[in-house]
């Protein structure tokens, strides 16, 4: 059986603190307390993880096994970080990439992702319901798979 995966890049977990005009009124933990519920209901294994250091989001990546999935706010990661790409290229999992807000409309330096072309799908400026979207589709696309 798969299991979902969500990692956060750096400064997530300052959700709802930080610049709220951009990424929402939602903690981080309300966040993945609504993505845990979703997947309970579904009974899927789920977890979710942030951290502020690139490497470990690397490790965590190259864990991963084929039968799971992963959604991932790379955070600012998302627009520099080839070796977090080259991770994700080299596990071959199906990955949804989620921005809280829309990285097109922000600063031209946002609008760019490296994480994109290895990614499935990407979910952008639809706040903390574009996790929500992107676990009902983890969950459609594990159970079409017979990953579930």
């Amino acid at each position: 059986m798969g299991m979902i995966w969500v990692f956060n890049g750096p400064n997530l977990n300052l959700l709802g603190l930080r610049e709220p005009e951009h990424y929402g009124s939602h903690t981080l933990a309300e966040i993945h307390q609504e993505i845990l519920r979703i997947a309970n209901e579904a009974k899927i294994n789920a977890e979710c993880k942030q951290t502020n250091h690139e490497g470990v989001l690397i490790d965590w990546i190259q864990d991963l096994s084929s039968a799971d999935f992963l959604i991932l706010n790379p955070g600012a990661w998302t627009h520099t970080s080839y070796a977090i790409r080259d991770a994700i290229s080299a596990v071959k999992v199906p990955v949804v990439e989620v921005h809280l807000s829309n990285i097109h409309a922000r600063e031209a330096f946002r609008a760019n992702s490296v994480i994109a072309p290895v990614c499935i799908g990407q979910i952008s400026g639809l706040g903390a319901e574009g996790y929500s979207l992107a676990m009902h589709y983890a969950i459609s696309y594990q159970k079409s798979l017979g990953k579930t």
